[in-house]
């Protein structure tokens, strides 16, 4: 499984503190079928627990996920900075979704080499 973060979530990510062990343990879980939410088109809602407090007070993700191919983590927010994401902003998701998540591997490095996409490592 490859996972990646979209430009925005990883400054995000960045300014948050949620690091790349954290991501590729939200990655495991929906693997294994845990998520809040499927919202079509292979986006799917995830919890991350802010450090210090739980998953209920913590932070809301949006991610595009490919059983046994990719993850591309796209969106993050606090839930105390906002309650949900614009359904201009679902309808965005969506549409990055269905290019990345059937994209050849040829687009994905090209979304990495001009800086759209960035690989998770992790150990």
């Amino acid at each position: 499984m490859k996972i990646y973060k979209h430009r925005v979530f990883a400054k995000w990510a960045k300014d948050e503190g949620v690091d790349n062990s954290t991501l590729k343990q939200v990655i495991n879980e929906i693997e294994s079928g845990l998520f809040e939410a499927n919202l079509g088109s292979g986006l799917y809602k995830k919890r991350i627990a802010k450090k210090g407090f739980g998953k209920s007070s913590g932070y809301r993700t949006l991610i595009a996920f490919k059983q046994d191919d990719k993850a591309i983590l796209m969106f993050g927010f606090a839930k105390n900075n906002r309650e949900n994401i614009t359904d201009a902003e679902l309808m965005s998701l969506k549409k990055l979704a269905q290019y990345y998540l059937p994209a050849i591997p040829a687009v994905i490095q090209n979304a990495i080499k001009i800086g759209e996409l960035i690989e998770v490592i992790y150990e």
